[in-house]
């Protein structure tokens, strides 16, 4: 798995990065099949103060994308808030992957006696 975490007219710190990783943890820990991560941590200098700071997230797992972002006036609130969107997000793929439509006992080809 390729992580990637960069910031836009702001410094990742070491700090910020550990934050991001533990929260990545959760999402990897539901769906181990992922290729790579982009994280891009934004502020914002023109919007209004309680949607300044963004966080956006792109997840490139086989045969799919999924991008999410989230905005708020905190960056660890907008991280959170994002993982919490993207593991919702990375759940339904999961469960679309896997075969629900089981054969009942009903339609098998029984031969009848």
């Amino acid at each position: 798995m390729n992580l990637t975490i960069s910031g836009h007219h702001l410094e990742v710190t070491p700090a910020l990065r550990e934050y991001v990783l533990t929260k990545l943890d959760r999402v990897t820990r539901h769906f181990d099949q992922v290729v790579d991560i982009n994280v891009l941590l934004t502020v914002e200098k023109q919007k209004e103060k309680e949607r300044r700071q963004k966080a956006e997230v792109t997840v490139h797992v086989k045969g799919r994308d999924i991008f999410v972002e989230q905005a708020h006036e905190d960056l660890y609130a907008a991280i959170d808030q994002l993982m919490d969107k993207l593991d919702r997000q990375v759940c339904r793929y999961k469960d679309k992957l896997q075969d629900h439509h089981h054969q009942s006992a009903k339609r098998m080809d029984v031969p009848a006696p």
